[in-house]
């Protein structure tokens, strides 16, 4: 893929548009930023479908692997599950409801002080989460795949320092 440039793209033709109606503005910054801004709404396009086939949401795929890859006994509780994955936890309390109601996972009270409460994933839970992970896992390489290896090597580590300066790593 390394080799292959295409012609001009969408965000090009704004572009053009931009700088013709205000050329006293730099719409370089469109460039990366609009394709980015595209790419991610493409990709979350081809992702959703494979939550969709396990009965899942991303949000609901987001706290099952939260739980999944804590480790045994695969629990948290709510607070720690919010920030595992970065909703308030109003947010992860609505997707909890939902994945209690669907029998993927359990709320319970704390062992150690009955004050607290636990998620937990159930045993379907589990078995679900495992699916979807291996085929996300799957089709995630199929997107990664478009790009050569030369590019993927050099766009990690972009991203990476890119996300860090901006303070979302």
């Amino acid at each position: 893929m390394e080799d292959i440039f295409p012609g001009p793209d969408r965000v090009d033709r704004i572009q053009l548009q931009w700088a013709a109606e205000r050329p006293d503005v730099d719409v370089t910054p469109q460039a990366l930023i609009g394709r980015l801004h595209r790419l991610a709404a493409a990709l979350t396009a081809e992702l959703t479908p494979v939550f969709d086939r396990h009965g899942l949401g991303e949000g609901e795929f987001d706290v099952l692997a939260a739980l999944r890859r804590s480790g045994a006994p695969f629990e948290l509780a709510p607070g720690e599950l919010a920030s595992h994955t970065m909703v308030t936890s109003g947010a992860a309390t609505k997707r909890i409801d939902r994945l209690v109601a669907d029998g993927l996972v359990e709320r319970r009270v704390g062992e150690k002080d009955a004050r607290t409460r636990i998620v937990a994933l159930t045993e379907r839970g589990r078995r679900v989460i495992d699916e979807a992970f291996a085929d996300h896992m799957e089709n995630e390489a199929r997107l990664v795949g478009l790009l050569g290896e030369a590019d993927r090597q050099a766009l990690e580590p972009i991203l990476r320092r890119w996300l860090a300066a901006a303070g979302a790593d």
